[in-house]
């Protein structure tokens, strides 16, 4: 990180350092107006794990049965974004007997004493945010069986938080921190008794951020699906709460749940997890259904693109493509160089995946699962469609990505049918990477063509120049099929065909024309809800570009379903449909 950077973060933790303490002057709510119910979803078993004294934060596991939760000497700022997130609340609320709420009143009031004069990493926007949304939840699950005066420092704390928020929303980075900050600025203020001046000012600052960060498909400037189901569980939360309370949320606010709704419906796949893109996971269990159900939002994207993604379903089958350019500038940090990778999920089954974000194991896994090799797509020469900048202030930014995605969804003789070409590789090597898919009509097949084409003058020459550095012994490629870690995968026939089995007893075969070796090789499954990394295969076809035009076939179909069900790999097996 370059001084400038430095400098700025130290600044901004000064300024959040000294609001928190001007704050803890403020007078406090002395009771509680109303309180929504609790719609945060926890996990009775993380409850458990918590009670039992193991710690499972940002793929760190800290075992301290007799340690209190911040007395864990764990130096990993985003552990600490999840003690002081109070996300864990949540957990111990889904156990919800005497042992849980033992816990959270001890964490609690031990925050307080020590936090709760504006000391410590939990002094963000959108910590404070989250913070309170969970006091606000689970406030009599709290409070249940403690003394009487025991409220007056939970609600001095949360009117200290308010007051914070207040002040400091605005210095949240845009996007799902500052939908949080916001979010918890509502809450409060609908809540706690003195605190609704703030409601006014959040709801028209909540307004704009809707306008500026929703744009009309829906999507967020990062593209990471996960991250859009986190802002529509907050607008849904609010504008609910707003209700209860008397209030409506306003137009914008409306108008961007009902955009991202069936944005995320689109990017669900066949199972009900989300595809997982750009830094995203599948999203916490049950949360995208309620979420969708609170919002009332009907429908999917009936064509085209949702957020820059691009959908196949048929029969029990869903494909997932990532059909646009990277985001660019700062929305880029957390992305990846993924386009034109795809998934499939077969009913409740996924089978082909993309690797997953690494954040929670490290820098160097987080980089690796940012590289094009870690998705379901082609790669040429060993490299990325794009690569990191070296620029120390923008180090986390992807440059020289992809900008030329044209992408067209038709009709298929027997199904529906996605065509899509990036520039990637265009400036590096002067070839540009075509990429059709054919879902049939029953989802039980696919048919896929990757092909690296030089197509103008000048690619030509790029790819000759290339070509003789290389001595004319040709570009190495590979297309790789990242098969998740419950797939049972077996190279048969000779080794020209892979058999994939997965646990609910259907069998997949995957073919290709022959003109690329095929493998089977390790691969890894990254999930931010493990401890490490999950061993699984991938399929992997290899080569050379020779030529001005490299076409390769391959094919993933049902073993039931006979070759004519998946149009047989002959030349003109993807060829676009006639008019007639």
């Amino acid at each position: 990180m370059s001084k400038p950077e430095n400098l700025s973060a130290r600044w901004t933790r000064l300024l959040n350092r000294v609001a928190a303490r001007r704050a803890a002057l403020s007078r406090p709510a002395t009771a509680f107006l109303s309180q929504p119910e609790p719609r945060t979803i926890g996990s009775f078993a993380r409850g458990r794990q918590l009670c039992a004294g193991n710690f499972v934060f940002a793929g760190r596991l800290v075992a301290a049965p007799e340690t209190s939760i911040w007395d864990l000497k764990v130096k990993d700022p985003s552990f600490a974004d999840e003690q002081h997130g109070f996300g864990w609340l949540d957990d111990l609320a889904a156990v919800g007997d005497g042992a849980a709420r033992a816990r959270a009143q001890d964490w609690l009031w031990d925050w307080i004493t020590r936090y709760g004069n504006g000391r410590g990493p939990g002094w963000t926007p959108d910590l404070t945010g989250r913070r309170l949304i969970r006091w606000i939840n689970h406030a009599l699950f709290m409070l249940s069986g403690s003394p009487n005066d025991a409220s007056v420092p939970f609600l001095r704390s949360l009117a200290q938080q308010t007051t914070f928020l207040a002040r400091r929303w605005q210095s949240a980075s845009p996007g799902l921190p500052r939908f949080e900050a916001l979010t918890g600025l509502i809450y409060a203020g609908l809540s706690l008794e003195g605190m609704q001046a703030h409601v006014a000012p959040a709801m028209t600052a909540l307004a704009r951020e809707c306008d500026s960060q929703i744009d009309a498909q829906g999507g967020l400037p990062t593209r990471n699906p996960e991250d859009l189901l986190e802002v529509f569980t907050l607008l849904t939360w609010a504008a609910v709460a707003l209700s209860e309370s008397g209030q409506t949320a306003g137009e914008a606010h409306w108008r961007a749940i009902e955009r991202i709704a069936p944005t995320l419906r689109t990017l669900r796949h066949a199972d009900g997890g989300l595809a997982r893109f750009h830094g995203g996971g599948r999203g916490l269990e049950g949360r995208l259904d309620s979420a969708l159900a609170t919002s009332g939002v009907k429908g999917r994207h009936a064509d085209g693109l949702a957020m820059g993604f691009a959908r196949l379903s048929a029969g029990r089958t869903s494909v997932i493509i990532d059909a646009s350019p990277p985001p660019t500038g700062a929305a880029s940090a957390g992305a990846h160089a993924s386009t034109l990778a795809f998934e499939l999920t077969s009913g409740r089954r996924p089978l082909i995946v993309n690797c997953g974000s690494g954040q929670s194991f490290g820098p160097e896994w987080r980089r690796a699962g940012r590289a094009t090799p870690s998705h379901s797509t082609l790669v040429l020469a060993a490299g990325s469609s794009a690569r990191l900048s070296n620029d120390p202030r923008h180090s986390d930014w992807l440059i020289e990505a992809p900008r030329k995605v044209p992408v067209e969804l038709s009709k298929a003789p027997d199904g529906v049918r996605f065509e899509g070409a990036h520039d990637g590789y265009l400036r590096s090597h002067g070839l540009t990477h075509v990429r059709r898919l054919e879902l049939t009509t029953d989802g039980r097949g696919l048919a896929g063509e990757d092909m690296l084409l030089a197509v103008e003058t000048g690619d030509r020459r790029r790819f000759d120049q290339v070509m003789d550095q290389v001595r004319l012994h040709g570009i190495n490629f590979e297309i790789r099929f990242h098969l998740h870690p419950d797939v049972d995968a077996s190279v048969d026939l000779g080794g020209a065909a892979v058999s994939l089995a997965l646990r609910s007893g259907e069998i997949w075969i995957f073919r290709n024309d022959g003109r690329a070796a095929l493998s089977l090789q390790p691969s890894v499954y990254l999930e931010k809800t493990r401890l490490k990394p999950r061993a699984t295969k991938q399929i992997v076809l290899s080569g050379r570009a020779m030529e001005y035009a490299t076409p390769i076939r391959w094919s993933l179909a049902k073993a039931q379903d006979t070759p004519i069900g998946i149009r047989d790999l002959t030349e003109d097996a993807l060829e676009p449909a006639t008019d007639d």
